[in-house]
């Protein structure tokens, strides 16, 4: 009987992913534009890749996102956490917390232009309480943190919704005894939620890897126009595959383009099975 239930998924899954990660790995060993034909060249795409200073950059920026803002958001998270579950009106604040998850990325990126371009909302005030000279927001030198700032906005009150569902799981007896034996607030997240909560914690961190990884309108509107992309320097791996894929002023080089996703993969399975293994315990039972 497992055959049967099992098949269409597999079959999916072979087809949605197995599939086109093949047909990638392939395309990255040739020299193609999308349109010739492919000339092969073996693992040398990928030595060039690493040759290439826009992708270590890329690279160093993808990771910077990742663990920067994943260290960031969580505790943020944890702090939210620590808090509503001692409010009365956590619904509420959890519903507020959730809803810029819900906007698109481009609204955000949008609205930064607007927000901190010279002549700006956010300049106009610094000029009104007194600074003469505000911060060029969007530079080049600038531009990834405040990527960086939105990104963890953004995500913290989707990982904090995660974190206190579970919280909302734990019984309260444990709260009660923690309290009778002198614990503090901090202390019982530290030796009751923390714990309790744990599994959760550790599939939100999974799932804040790869989707570290995936970033890509945020930086595209933030530092691009209509007419160029962002500067070099703001690219994640995800903005310099789109970049070598479709240039606006060269040939495609598609096989680099598919080795970078490739790399990134292979980054987001390294990075995903050592969380696993270094956050793995043993259940709690309560």
């Amino acid at each position: 009987m497992f055959w049967p239930f099992t098949a269409p998924a597999l079959l999916t899954y072979g087809v949605l992913f197995l599939a086109p990660v093949g047909y990638a790995i392939w395309t990255s060993l040739y020299k193609w534009d999308g349109m010739g034909s492919m000339q092969w060249r073996g693992l040398r795409n990928y030595q060039l890749l690493f040759q290439d200073p826009f992708f270590r950059t890329a690279l160093v920026n993808t990771l910077k996102l990742m663990f920067i803002g994943g260290a960031a958001t969580f505790a943020i998270s944890f702090a939210l956490t620590l808090v509503l579950r001692e409010m009365k009106a956590r619904l509420f604040a959890r519903s507020v917390l959730f809803f810029p998850c819900l906007v698109n990325g481009m609204v955000f990126g949008i609205a930064a232009g607007f927000l901190f371009s010279p002549t700006g909302p956010v300049n106009q005030a610094l000029h009104f309480f007194g600074v003469t000279t505000p911060p060029k927001w969007l530079s080049t030198d600038n531009l990834l943190p405040m990527i960086l700032s939105t990104l963890i906005w953004t995500a913290t009150g989707y990982y904090t919704s995660i974190i206190m569902a579970a919280v909302d799981q734990i019984p309260q007896y444990l709260y009660e005894a923690a309290e009778l034996d002198g614990a503090n607030a901090f202390q019982r997240f530290r030796h009751v939620t923390l714990p309790c909560a744990w599994d959760v914690v550790s599939v939100c961190a999974v799932l804040w890897t790869v989707s570290s990884v995936k970033i890509f309108e945020l930086i595209l509107l933030f530092g691009g126009t209509s007419s160029s992309y962002p500067p070099a320097d703001s690219w994640n791996t995800a903005m310099y595959v789109y970049a070598e894929a479709f240039p606006q002023a060269t040939t495609p080089r598609l096989g680099m383009a598919t080795a970078a996703a490739i790399v990134s993969l292979l980054m987001v399975t390294v990075v995903t099975l050592v969380l696993r293994r270094l956050m793995r315990r043993e259940p709690i039972e309560y």
